[in-house]
């Protein structure tokens, strides 16, 4: 169930070589950048782990930037998932959609936060279409 984990940075950069170099040594790449998040993983359908500047701006700190991911199989379990967050009480941190490009390696997401303040993201990957 587990998709992916991130932890927080104030260097992304230099974040990104640091990690590029230390799952290099056993053949893990980078396989996404984007401007506030980079994520390495042996290929999609395995867990991936993830470095990302904190979304609240604050300064990264061991936790700050943590989010647990849980991969779903569909955009309609995605929407379900994060509307049924709310309905228990959990804050939105981001409402359903694709982050990104969309197409057949679309990032499909939704975040809230838990009743203590945990964040979690649903998500699926790959093109539309069971909505």
């Amino acid at each position: 169930m587990i998709g992916y984990t991130t932890v927080g940075t104030n260097d992304l950069q230099r974040a990104m070589a640091f990690y590029d170099a230390l799952f290099g040594s056993v053949g893990i790449t980078r396989l996404l950048e984007l401007p506030q998040i980079a994520a390495w993983g042996v290929n999609w359908s395995k867990p991936i782990f993830g470095v990302a500047k904190p979304y609240d701006g604050s300064r990264a700190t061991p936790g700050n930037g943590v989010m647990i991911a849980l991969g779903q199989r569909t955009r309609a379990k995605v929407r379900t998932l994060h509307a049924k967050a709310l309905e228990l009480g959990g804050s939105d941190e981001g409402m359903p959609g694709v982050r990104g490009a969309d197409g057949s390696q679309a990032f499909y997401a939704a975040y809230v936060r838990d009743l203590d303040g945990n964040k979690l993201c649903f998500y699926c990957v790959g093109p539309g279409g069971d909505d």
